[in-house]
């Protein structure tokens, strides 16, 4: 048997392979070689695996480079010819039919004679056995593997490619697969190429491991020193905790604590487990080789988990100092529209990168493919490519918002589609910066877009007919915002970008507390730049969104009207993150009860049923205002406190004894001083009271000069005069 082994060319040998999706080049001159026995390739997700697989297959054409098996070589023909060769294919995915019987599916490929049979079958997976009467679609995740399995053995193949082989199974069937993969090397029945996520099970059934690094073979490494090598496990396949976490790696110390006092590094350390007997011995039994026992030594990791620290690769989208347009969307269903607003904005004479956020794993050709967004979901492309629509969208989005949160050089964003495809794309939009254009052109953007558009400046252009097809409605429309952000990005090229001179600070306003705003901002004009924010439930998450990114120096919320309508199912809500970016960032706070008075609601016979009988104001047809009670003012005092202690940096709190509102003030429809008076207790029973956290109360209304004067006391007590007001002062 070794003679024959030593004459006989390789089983399987990949030259110089290049393949492409479009403009992405999946395989970058791969170079394997398989002599005989079992080869495992190993790699993080997009790295090119499968594409390797599907090309051997004949399912992938190569656009260079040579495959030959045995000396045969098989580029170029056909997936059919290629089986025929004695090439047997266990695909990622199972693929199998779901009214077929396990048995049928074995009967239909059975080959008569084979070393494999249907009997073998079964006394390999006694599962199947038990299953054999039921269709596909009636087996679990791990039984249909393993009937893909027993469909691509009853071939009786020379060469097996497997293509994830353990993905799914339960343990004690991932230990059979490994037990069969061994005897297959052992007693030279075919050769096998794995393709694995196992790290275990990869280097137990073969000698040595190829390890795939964006569509390249980077090394091929012995088995066993890749087991024992976390270090390397960790760098090039991010084995551990996951991948793509964005957890930073823990310092190890090297003094005190266990792991220091013993002398061993802290975290998983590898642990390999040799069984001596992998068959039930007998008393004819010989002993085992000692190569065998190593093989199929079992990897172990014991000890705390701690963070890769590696990331999904991030490809550049064009060279250093340039920027591109994306025109993102699901290619798989939306291909001919995006493609049609692509080409718009390349003619224009912008650069252009086309992005795929399709979950149906076609590949569409695009520069960023579908599979190298969905590396960066947390778990990687198998939290996108999940099988079932809703968890794949799901998916997509988390993955998208996370690639672009990570990119340079985005001058603009077009998407199209229905409710789906802009679910998908809206979270990324709002991850880029105020200022870049965003624009959707969608079939839901003449309803309520809010959850889409959120607090970014996202535009939304209805797309008037379904995004399915090119015709003479939508090319108009497509080309209109196309032309747009065309336009858009254009005008932001040619003038010079802005710099902020005075610091800014964000108030937020009401149609009742504007006097107030516009006493304060007028008092720190010269100072800051204010920015002010109609407390409509986005505005509060808007000015919150800018604290966060650091573009925000200082607040005066005067106006937490949005609280009413969380807590009282109003249409201006905020979340329950209010006050959250202030507390995150530390940030020194001033605030008042602007507007706590009042809950918002639409035209009056849209008002729950559960209000009727209570204090109404209609502001217009469409706004009905809706008086707090102390009950509720009580509620909303305590909610309020316990959000203002948790803030570290100073606080000032004001309280307008004199009305909360222009509506709260006395002969005015709104004015009820006991639920002002409620409202304050609440706060001031609630609130830890200390040299930096204070209550304030004031006997004006929020509106009166005196006491937008207070604030503005209060403001410049934590940001003082700036450097602007110097200047000016010195001239």
């Amino acid at each position: 048997m070794d003679e024959r082994r030593n004459t006989r060319r390789a089983a399987l040998e990949v030259r110089g392979l290049n393949v492409y999706y479009g403009a992405s080049h999946a395989l970058q001159g791969v170079d394997l070689r398989l002599e005989t026995g079992v080869l495992s390739v190993v790699g993080r997700n997009g790295m090119g695996k499968t594409t390797l697989c599907k090309t051997i297959m004949g399912l992938v054409p190569a656009a260079s480079g040579s495959v030959s098996f045995a000396g045969q070589p098989l580029v170029g023909r056909p997936a059919a010819e290629i089986a025929r060769m004695g090439i047997g294919y266990v695909p990622q995915g199972r693929r199998l039919w779901r009214s077929l019987t396990v048995d049928e599916h074995l009967k239909m490929v059975e080959k008569k004679g084979g070393a494999w049979s249907s009997e073998r079958i079964y006394s390999t997976f006694p599962r199947l056995a038990e299953r054999k009467r039921n269709g596909g679609a009636q087996l679990s995740g791990g039984e249909q593997q393993m009937l893909a399995i027993a469909r691509a053995l009853m071939g009786n193949p020379k060469l097996l490619v497997m293509d994830e082989p353990t993905e799914g199974l339960a343990p004690v069937i991932v230990a059979q697969v490994e037990e069969m993969l061994l005897t297959l090397a052992a007693e030279g029945e075919m050769d096998v190429l794995v393709i694995e996520q196992n790290i275990g099970v990869a280097c137990a059934v073969a000698d040595r491991v190829a390890i795939m690094v964006n569509g390249r073979i980077n090394r091929m490494v012995p088995a066993r020193e890749l087991a024992a090598d976390r270090d390397l496990q960790q760098r090039l396949l991010g084995v551990g905790r996951h991948a793509y976490e964005d957890t930073p790696e823990p310092a190890v110390g090297t003094g005190g604590g266990e792991a220091g006092a013993a002398g061993r590094p802290k975290g998983p350390q590898p642990t390999k487990v040799y069984l001596s007997n992998p068959k039930p011995p007998t008393r004819w039994s010989q002993p085992v080789p000692v190569p065998q026992i190593e093989r199929a030594a079992r990897v172990l990791t014991t000890g705390a988990p701690i963070a890769s620290g590696v990331e999904a690769e991030l490809r550049p989208l064009a060279a250093p100092g340039e920027q591109v347009v994306l025109v993102a969307g699901t290619l798989d269903t939306k291909g001919e529209e995006l493609r049609y607003m692509r080409d718009l904005i390349r003619s224009a004479g912008l650069p252009v990168r086309m992005v795929d956020l399709s979950t149906s794993g076609a590949h569409s050709g695009a520069e960023i493919p579908a599979h190298q967004i969905a590396a960066f979901h947390p778990r990687g492309a198998a939290g996108v490519f999940t099988g079932d629509r809703g968890q794949s969208v799901a998916g997509m989005t988390q993955a998208f918002a996370r690639w672009m949160a990570r990119q340079d050089g985005v001058m603009g964003v077009l998407s199209a589609g229905g409710s789906g495809g802009t679910a998908i794309v809206s979270p990324a939009m709002r991850a880029l910066p105020v200022g870049v254009p965003k624009i959707i052109v969608s079939t839901v953007a003449s309803g309520e877009v809010s959850q889409y558009v959120g607090p970014s400046d996202i535009t939304m252009m209805h797309s008037v007919a379904d995004v399915q097809g090119l015709n003479v409605i939508t090319e108009e429309v497509l080309a209109n915002a196309a032309n747009a952000l065309v336009g858009m990005v254009k005008a932001r090229q040619a003038s010079p970008a802005r710099r902020a001179v005075k610091p800014a600070v964000g108030l937020t306003m009401f149609g009742v507390t504007t006097p107030a705003i516009r006493q304060i901002s007028e008092a720190l004009e010269e100072d800051f730049d204010c920015l002010v924010f109609h407390a409509t439930g986005i505005g509060g998450q808007a000015m919150e969104t800018l604290i966060d990114d650091g573009k925000i120096v200082g607040v005066i919320d005067l106006t937490t009207t949005e609280i009413c309508d969380m807590m009282m199912g109003g249409v201006f809500p905020a979340t329950e993150d209010r006050f959250g970016a202030v507390i995150r960032r530390k940030m020194p706070y001033v605030g008042s009860v602007g507007a706590l008075d009042m809950v918002n609601f639409g035209a009056p016979d849209t008002v729950p049923e559960k209000y009727r009988g209570r204090t109404f104001y209609e502001h217009n047809p469409q706004v009905t205002l809706m008086r707090t009670t102390a009950e509720e003012c009580t509620r909303m005092g305590r909610w309020i406190g316990g959000r203002l202690n948790e803030m570290e940096a100073p606080v000032r709190f004001f309280l307008p004894e004199g009305g909360v509102s222009a509506l709260d003030s006395p002969g005015q429809p709104f004015d009820d001083p006991q639920a002002r008076h409620a409202l304050f207790t609440a706060l001031e029973d609630t609130v830890r009271q200390t040299a930096s956290r204070k209550l304030i109360r004031r006997p004006e209304n929020i509106n009166d000069p005196a006491f937008a004067s207070a604030v503005v006391s209060a403001f410049r007590e934590f940001h003082g005069d700036r450097p602007t007001r110097r200047k000016e002062a010195q001239r």
